[in-house]
Formats: structure tokens, C-alpha cells, sequence
């Protein structure tokens, strides 16, 4: 074996661990000598023997001067073998990679310089060490002296320039070692990342855009960093890999996406921003890849459409719109169930505006997917009916139109009313807040004879009187008062000429019973006069209420507006309609003097003309009018209205009414001595309205009440 100290003299290798830098640089020039005449004679065991030597008794020594010497030599003869180099690297890169992590700050600075004089020298060759000289470079980038820190980065700009002209590197070894160090938090480190990435990236013969997938969640990790110089270096990464996405004709967009998604929800809003526009250019761009997508996608844009940032809800909502423009099929991996989940996980969110948009898709999944829409049902119909109860007017309208389009199949029709029926009558705020904005959309989207029929029919086996009361009281208004209903009040108008319109009253009038004013309301707005009269004459001292009175108050003022125009015009003929005049006189009996109603209506009555009939003739007219009122059937006898069995069913409504009010005082004063009690029949009252869909009656098909023959 070839002896390496009698190759170097021993005075070189003495000044090779001398403490002074000048005396370790004269050495290393000697080594240099020794072993270009070595490579010049072809002599590369006594080389092999003088670089061994170098490392055992110097590099690996435990004193720090014979470190550094080791280190200076081995760059020496590296050097004196110039051509012959790349031969012996694999014995000389290890040690000098290993003094890298040397406790001692000048040995690791002369790692660095050693390093870079090898570099120089070998070019091309060095590649196959570039993973492990990565490794080092990446932790010496943020060591804690400054002068390592400045070598490393001399030495790390002359690896990336060996890299950039090389054709030996290889980006499928080198990305895991990147996607590995992607999250670390130093950011000088980081720094030395998005260096290496835009470098690699500016290679035409590299391709990192295959690979952004494994590097692209650091990226947008580093766009929170708190270093400006960071974020700005991140940022300039990303935009000129978005921009060679938009020119590039194969792009594996799903991968991306997901990370996108989750980076949209970042608490940093540049990183939002960010996310939000990727997501964007990829709706765009992305075509059939991000189809299977699409739910993840819409639950990330949904709450960036309520962002705080007026820039993240701009792009959020143009997002949402191109999204929703794209009319993918299931067949192609569009996931209904999947974007409904979202949509109704964000009907939930505290943003109108994220609630607004989650109903739109709502409808439009509605529209273009119906069927498979409705095999879903069952997943969100129940929150979507509770979403009847937003404080938003705009969600409400929204929710109703979703509904309507749900509710074109009579179970669900009928599962949406009960909802609403119940929610009226435990929050009843809801109803006097709500209640004619919903029950007059509903008429709107789906017709509103359906409506009120479907109402009555289940006000009409209400067992809670109080509520049923109310809610048909609050119907009765809505019925006479608004635009919407103007095509129902006409075919009530007809109910004595009309088998339709008949139909319509026999249908409303079992549940209207609860309420006598809305009664008396219906049978004004049907012509039915001679039936108000005798139900005005059949209310009794209990009827004649606060309450009562109230509501007539608002009757007499309804009855001087547009919409009882016609009856008004009917009293220029008093003889002809002697049964209006009649139940109107009887309404003035009820109202008290006092009272601005009653001055309203004795003013209307006075302006009556006079009536030139005698006795007999007002006996023969009146006779007339009520078989008018009766028989206005024209030759249709069979479509004539049971008014004497309407007027029991009126009564018997009543009654029930006036025993459940007397029961109620009754408990109310025998609450003092007995509360626990009263509390726990209150309590089963209570639950005892609550509707359980399951138990409610069935739909009844319209009653068609008793005929006359």
C-alpha cells in the first residue's frame, strides 16, 4: 500500500494544520503541486493515498485547524487534478459535505469554500452529488453565522448555474427532496427554495410544471409569511406558473384544485386572494379534469362570497357565476349529491350573501337535475324549509322559490305547508313579521287556489283554536288585500253563479268558521249576503269580544277601499240587494257608537238612496233578492251552496271556541292553587298541535260540501 507521507513532505503537512490561514493556503498550494505531477504521470493510487491521508488525519481530525487544512487540501488537489477530477470525487465530496454540519463556524466556512473551488473545477461531474449538496445548502442557508451564510450563497449560485447548463440533472430525483423541506418555517430557507424553484422553472428542459403539485401548497404557504420579501418572492413564483398553466396544454388541474380549495379558507388574506384567483383562471381552463371537482371547488367559493375583502368577493362571485354556467352531466363525474351537501351545509352560514348563492345552486341543480334532485330529497329538504325562518327577506323569497320548484309533486306540496303551519304557530313573531311576504310568494310560484285550499284544508282539523284563529284571521287579510290574490278574490266573487267559484268558498269556509270576521269577510267577497246577515245575527254575547271588535274595525275600513268597490256600487240599488244592506246595518249594531268604525259605516249608509218601495214592494223585493242570492245558478240547481248547513258548521265552530275559552279561564284561575299542574296540561296541550309529519292527516281532496237538489 502506497505511503502518503513520503509523497508530502512534512513541513507541508505541518503548515497544512498551522492556526494561520497564509501558512494552511502554502500548503495547500504544495498539495496542489504533488498531485498535478502525480495526474500528469497517471499516478492515481499515490493520488488516491495523498487524498485518504487528507481526510483521516485532517478533515475527520479533532482539532479545528487540522479541519480547516484538511478541507483547503482537498480543494488543492482537486484543482492539481483538473481533468482527472471527476474520477476521485466520490472520495473527496463526502468528507467536505460532511464538515458542513461542523460545530466549528470557520470549518463550516471553509466547507463552503472548498466546496465551490471543487465545483469549479469539476462542473458537469458534480451532479451526481447534487441531492446531498442540496441537503447541505439548504440548512447552511440559514445558519447562524453570517459569514456561512455568505459563502453558502456563492456557492449556491454556482450550483445552480452547473445545474441550469447541465443535461445530467435529474427533477424526478430532486422533487421529493423539495416537496419535503416545502413547509419549513425559517425564512431564509425559504428564501433558498423559491430560488431554487424559479431557477429550475426558467430551464427550458426542465419541466417543474409537471411536478407543481408536489411544491405548490409551500408556495402558498409562503404567501403568509411575515416576511414581505418572502411573500413578494412566492407571489412572483406563482403568477408565472399560473401564467405557463394558461399556455399550457396539459395540466393535471385536480391535484392542484384540491390544495387550491384548502387554501381558500386561509386566515390570511393574500393567501385567500390568491387561491380564489387560481381557482378562477381553473374553472376557465380546466374543463372535463375538474369536473369530479366541482363540489370542493363550490365550498370554497361560497364563503369567500361574503369575504370581508372587497377583492376576494369579486373574483369569488365571478367564479361562482362561470362555475354555474358550466352545465356538466353525472355521467361525466358530476356529484349532485355532493354539491347539494354543500349547498346546504352553507345554508347554515352566517352570510346572507353565502346563503343566497347556496339557494341558487339549489334551483339550478333544480332546473337541470330535477330527478336526481328529488332522489336527494330527504338529505336537504329539512334544512332548506328551516331556512324559511332567515332573517334575510331576499333568502326567504329564495327558499320559497327553491320550494316551489320542490312542491310541484303534491307530497312534497303538502310536506312544505305543514312545515309552515307549524312554524307559524310556534313562533308566531314568524307569522305577524313573515307571514303574508310567504303566503303571498307561494301563491305566486304555485297557484293560489292550490295554496289557500291546501291552508284550509289543514287549519281546518287544527286542534290548537287559538292559532287557528289567528292564522285565519292573517289569511282572511292577505285574501283581501293583496295583488297577488286578485284572480282568487274574482272567482270568489262568482261563488253563487259559478260551480268553480262554489267550490272555492265551500273549501275555505270550513276553516274560515274559526274566525267569525273572516267569515263575514268571505261571504261579503262571495255576494253572499244573505248568509252574512244570519251569521251576524247568530253571534252571541261571548262572540262580541275585544278581539272581535277590533277585526270588524279593520272589516269597515277594508270595506272603503278598491277592492269592495262593487259592493259599494251595489247600494245605489237597495231594493235589489236588500241582504247587504241588511248585514251591513247589522255590523253597525255591533260596532259601538263611539267608535270611528261606526261613524264610517252609518256615513256610508247614509249616503244609500232613498228606497221608494212600499211595504209590500220591499217584502216581494226582499222575497226576490233572497231567492237571487240563493239560485243564481241559472238552470244549475245541482251547484247551489248549503247555506243553512254552512251556518250549523259556523256554529258548532263557534261553540268549540267559546268551551275551549271557558275551559282556558277556568285553568287561569285555578293557577294559584295548582300551577304544577296547569303547567304539565299546558305543556301536553302544547305538544299535542306539534305536527308530526307522520301522524298528520292526510291530504284531503276538495270538499265539496252538501248540494241542493
Amino acid at each position: 500500500m502506497v505511503d502518503a507521507l513520503s509523497i508530502i513532505p512534512a513541513a507541508v503537512l505541518r503548515n497544512l494544520a498551522d492556526k494561520l490561514y497564509e501558512k494552511r493556503k502554502n500548503a495547500a498550494l504544495e498539495v496542489e503541486g504533488i498531485v498535478k505531477q502525480l495526474a500528469i504521470a497517471g499516478d492515481h493510487d499515490r493520488i488516491t493515498a495523498v487524498i485518504s491521508l487528507l481526510i483521516t488525519e485532517f478533515t475527520y481530525s479533532p482539532q479545528a485547524n487540522h479541519r480547516k487544512g484538511g478541507l483547503i487540501g482537498l480543494a488543492a488537489a482537486t484543482v492539481g487534478l483538473t481533468t482527472e477530477a471527476a474520477q476521485h470525487l466520490e472520495q473527496i465530496v463526502p468528507p467536505v459535505l460532511n464538515s458542513f454540519s461542523d460545530q466549528d463556524s470557520r470549518v463550516r466556512y471553509y466547507a463552503c469554500e472548498a466546496l465551490y473551488n471543487i465545483a469549479k473545477v469539476v462542473r458537469g461531474d458534480f451532479i451526481i452529488f447534487f441531492n446531498q449538496i442540496f441537503d447541505a445548502l439548504c440548512k447552511l442557508s440559514a445558519d447562524s453565522d453570517a459569514n456561512v451564510q455568505s459563502a453558502a450563497h456563492l456557492l449556491d449560485r454556482l450550483v445552480k448555474d452547473i445545474v441550469t447548463e447541465s443535461d445530467q440533472f435529474s427533477i424526478e430525483e430532486f422533487i421529493p427532496l423539495l416537496r419535503e423541506r416545502m413547509n419549513v418555517l425559517n425564512p431564509y430557507v425559504r428564501q433558498f427554495l423559491v430560488g431554487w424553484i424559479t431557477v429550475l422553472d426558467s430551464v427550458p428542459d426542465i419541466d417543474m410544471l409537471g411536478f407543481l403539485p408536489d411544491f405548490l401548497d409551500g408556495l402558498f404557504n409562503m404567501l403568509s409569511d411575515s416576511s414581505h420579501e418572502i411573500r413578494q418572492q412566492a407571489d412572483s413564483a406563482l403568477s408565472e406558473f399560473l401564467l405557463e398553466i394558461k399556455n399550457s396544454p396539459s395540466v393535471d388541474y385536480g391535484r392542484m384544485a384540491e390544495i387550491l380549495v384548502q387554501r381558500a379558507a386561509a386566515l390570511d388574506e393574500f393567501t385567500r386572494l390568491t387561491s380564489i384567483t387560481w381557482i378562477y383562471e381553473f374553472v376557465k381552463l380546466g374543463g372535463e379534469q375538474l369536473v369530479p371537482y366541482y363540489a370542493d371547488i363550490l365550498g370554497a367559493i361560497l364563503p369567500c362570497i361574503s369575504d370581508k375583502e372587497e377583492k376576494i368577493r369579486v373574483v369569488a362571485r365571478e367564479t361562482n357565476e362561470e362555475l354555474r354556467g358550466i352545465n356538466a352531466d353525472p355521467a361525466e363525474g358530476f356529484d349532485i349529491s355532493a354539491i347539494l351537501s354543500i349547498a346546504r351545509r352553507q345554508l347554515s352560514s352566517e352570510w346572507e350573501a353565502t346563503r343566497i348563492e347556496a339557494l341558487h345552486w339549489i334551483a339550478t341543480l333544480l332546473t337541470r337535475h330535477r330527478a336526481e334532485v328529488l332522489s336527494f330529497l330527504d338529505d336537504i329538504f329539512d334544512t332548506v324549509l328551516k331556512a324559511l325562518s332567515d332573517p334575510s327577506d331576499e333568502v326567504v323569497l329564495l327558499v320559497l322559490e327553491v320550494h316551489a320548484c320542490i312542491a310541484r309533486d303534491a307530497p312534497q306540496f303538502r310536506q312544505l305547508v305543514v312545515y309552515l303551519m307549524h312554524n307559524f304557530r310556534v313562533d308566531h313573531s314568524l307569522l305577524e313579521k313573515r307571514g303574508a311576504l310567504i303566503i303571498r310568494r307561494l301563491c305566486v310560484l304555485l297557484d293560489a287556489e292550490r295554496v289557500y285550499r291546501q291552508l284550509s284544508s289543514i287549519l281546518e282539523e287544527e286542534t290548537d283554536l287559538d292559532f287557528a284563529s289567528i292564522m285565519v284571521q292573517a289569511l282572511n287579510l292577505i285574501l283581501l288585500t293583496s295583488s297577488e290574490l286578485s284572480e282568487l278574490r274574482a272567482l270568489l266573487k262568482g261563488s253563487l253563479v259559478n260551480a268553480a267559484g262554489k267550490d272555492l268558498f265551500v273549501s275555505l269556509y270550513c276553516s274560515w268558521c274559526h274566525s267569525p270576521m273572516a267569515t263575514i269577510s268571505l261571504c261579503l267577497l262571495a255576494q253572499a249576503y244573505q248568509h252574512a246577515s244570519s251569521v251576524i245575527q247568530s253571534l252571541m254575547e261571548e262572540d262580541i269580544n275585544v278581539k272581535f271588535l277590533v277585526h270588524l274595525d279593520k272589516l269597515i275600513r277594508l270595506l272603503e277601499t278598491p277592492i269592495f268597490a262593487y259592493l259599494r256600487l251595489q247600494l245605489l240599488e237597495p231594493g235589489k240587494h236588500v241582504w247587504l244592506l241588511n248585514a251591513l246595518y247589522g255590523l253597525l249594531m255591533l260596532l259601538p257608537q263611539q267608535s270611528a268604525a261606526f261613524k264610517i259605516l252609518r256615513t256610508r249608509l247614509k249616503t244609500v238612496p232613498p228606497n221608494s218601495f212600499n211595504v209590500a214592494q220591499l217584502k216581494q223585493t226582499s222575497q226576490i233578492a233572497e231567492d237571487s242570492d240563493m239560485n243564481q245558478v241559472t238552470g244549475n240547481a245541482h251547484n247551489v251552496i248549503n247555506f243553512e248547513m254552512r251556518l250549523q258548521q259556523f256554529q258548532q265552530m263557534q261553540q268549540r271556541h267559546r268551551l275551549h275559552t271557558k275551559s282556558r279561564l277556568q285553568s287561569c284561575n285555578s293557577t294559584s292553587s295548582n300551577a304544577p299542574q296547569v303547567r304539565r296540561q299546558e305543556e301536553a296541550r302544547r305538544s299535542s298541535v306539534v305536527p308530526d309529519q307522520t301522524s298528520l292527516p292526510p291530504s284531503r281532496s276538495s270538499p265539496r260540501g252538501p248540494f241542493q237538489h
